[in-house]
């Protein structure tokens, strides 16, 4: 079940906070921008690049919190400040990182980065802040997956493994805390039209495909946040090969090593 506002103490219901990680960029500034405009969430918001996160504070009336949740400190600091502000009523893990090439080009601290930036940490993070949803009896969890976690993809064969951990780590989590008032969701875009290219250092080259606005994938997580659906595709299209690998995984593995 989606988070709601409690009653304070004095009659009057209490503004729910999220907590959006990767806020000062791409999906997470999207995210953060949509929510203020709803005008219902305190906006808890989290992110490496400091000047950036209290631009977005600024815009959103949000609150910065700064921190690389890579380190385990910084993360219990991170989690310990967030309930310093009234605790998370709902979480949107949006923090991620890409590398693209051939396996046997990828270092062992690519490797690394990847897999605790987009896995590693997102679990960790949840595991600091969903005990208090479970204590209030409420929350919602929201994970910014990927198709490549669904199907894999040709050159991002790491990226597709911990955006896969992404896809188990929500089905099992989802089954532990659904009766508890906690819901789970899971947004899997394909291709998104941020930084993230960029950062990774290739450019996104497929023809499709095409890469959706950002504003999508926060329009998503704004659903997912109200309903708390399970698994959602940006576009919705995207679920039809995913559901075609689950069926037919022998013709799909044929189309995507023609085709992909």
């Amino acid at each position: 079940m989606p988070s709601s506002p409690e009653s304070s103490t004095v009659g009057r219901p209490r503004q729910p906070s999220v907590l959006i990680t990767g806020a000062s960029s791409g999906i997470g500034t999207a995210v953060a921008e949509r929510l203020a405009a709803q005008g219902r969430w305190r906006l808890l918001l989290n992110g490496r690049d400091e000047q950036r996160l209290d631009e977005l504070a600024a815009r959103t009336g949000g609150v910065p919190l700064a921190a690389d949740l890579t380190n385990p400190d910084s993360r219990a600091r991170l989690v310990d400040a967030a309930e310093a502000h009234g605790g998370v009523d709902a979480l949107v893990a949006g923090a991620g990182a890409g590398w693209a090439g051939r396996f046997d080009s990828i270092s062992g601290a690519e490797i690394e980065e990847v897999l605790d930036v987009n896995l590693g940490a997102v679990v960790h993070l949840v595991r600091g802040v969903v005990p208090g949803m479970l204590e209030r009896g409420r929350g919602s969890v929201v994970l910014i997956g990927s198709v490549a976690g669904c199907v894999g993809v040709r050159n991002e064969a790491v990226y597709s493994a911990a955006k896969g951990g992404l896809v188990a780590f929500a089905d099992s989590l989802r089954y532990e805390v659904s009766g508890d008032g906690v819901s789970v969701s899971l947004v899997m875009p394909g291709a998104v039209d941020t930084p993230f290219f960029r950062r990774r250092g290739v450019p996104y080259h497929r023809s499709r495909p095409r890469p959706v606005a950002a504003g999508d994938v926060a329009a998503a997580v704004c659903e997912a946040l109200r309903t708390g659906r399970a698994d959602m595709y940006v576009p919705r299209w995207l679920g039809m090969p995913a559901r075609l690998r689950g069926a037919a995984p022998g013709v799909f593995r044929s189309l995507a090593q023609r085709f992909g």
